[in-house]
């Protein structure tokens, strides 16, 4: 993974934790409690191919419960691995290592699923110049973490929330009574944070682009109005402004859209629908079962 992909402040990531042991243990964890509380071992194995994310929050669950762990990790955040990969191996406390077993998996399996498709369409749109990125369609209290996971498999994050970006949408446009109405407004409140103006004609779009933003959302545009839209940017001189599109994004096509010229694709799906990558945590020395 790139050195510059840092991970949520170490607050954020420790409060991810106590959330998630909190829910889990309650009032602590019976069947763990039948166990010697002696030295064990374990290892973390993922069954199918993924890039790895999540290693702060895997670390910290274990941590959290047995301070005293040793967690010696045999990839890196970011690392494609294959299937039957052993990730790290684990040793401490036998009950520690099994309460912690379900919300360290719970993080690094989600985050792994987010890391492993982002890098799916990085992959896809790869030397289009195209950039993809993350929307605030994230799972509830983990908006930090999978917005740290998309950017682990290479995309970029759009803005974090409603307070670092005015975002001026189809609802803001029709209340301010146009495009270049609603601009002026935005830049009069809030003229130091980026401006994204979403547009739903080509006539919006030549609007947006006269009155002056930091980036054209063109949501669900067809090929050839899309191919027009970067005609038409392009057109407006030198410094042209961004253009993203929205809406309607799959694997399968996200190829041919960045073809036409486009310089973001915003995808929900990332974070939205995430399909958890398949590890386990099984106690004991290699080569036993249990």
């Amino acid at each position: 993974m790139d050195p510059v992909i840092a991970p949520p402040p170490a607050a954020s990531v420790e409060a991810d934790v106590a959330r998630a042991l909190a829910e889990d243990l309650g009032s602590g964890d019976v069947t763990a409690a039948l166990l010697p509380d002696t030295g064990d071992c374990a290892r973390l194995l993922c069954k199918e191919e993924a890039v790895v994310c999540g290693r702060p929050w895997f670390d910290a669950c274990h941590r959290a419960l047995d301070p005293d762990v040793r967690i010696d990790w045999h990839v890196a955040e970011g690392d494609r691995v294959a299937a039957g990969t052993v990730l790290a191996e684990l040793s401490g406390r036998a009950r520690a290592l099994v309460s912690a077993e379900r919300a360290s998996l719970n993080f690094i399996q989600t985050l792994s699923g987010t890391a492993t498709a982002t890098r799916d369409y990085v992959d896809a749109v790869r030397g289009t110049g195209a950039r993809i990125l993350d929307t605030r369609k994230t799972l509830p209290g983990l908006r930090l973490a999978q917005k740290y996971a998309v950017r682990v498999g290479g995309g970029v994050n759009h803005r974090i929330g409603l307070f670092d970006a005015v975002m001026l949408k189809e609802n803001h446009v029709r209340v301010a009574g146009s495009v270049t109405t609603a601009i002026a407004a935005a830049r009069a409140q809030q003229p130091s944070l980026p401006l994204i103006v979403e547009v739903e004609t080509l006539e919006q779009l030549r609007e947006a682009l006269a009155a002056g933003c930091d980036r054209i959302l063109i949501d669900d545009f067809d090929a050839q109005t899309r191919r027009e839209a970067v005609r038409i940017a392009a057109a407006a001189g030198a410094a042209r402004v961004p253009l993203e599109v929205s809406g309607g994004v799959d694997l399968e096509g996200v190829r041919a859209i960045a073809a036409d010229g486009v310089d973001c694709i915003s995808i929900g799906a990332l974070t939205k629908h995430v399909r958890a990558i398949d590890l386990s945590l099984k106690l004991g020395p290699p080569g036993r079962t249990g």
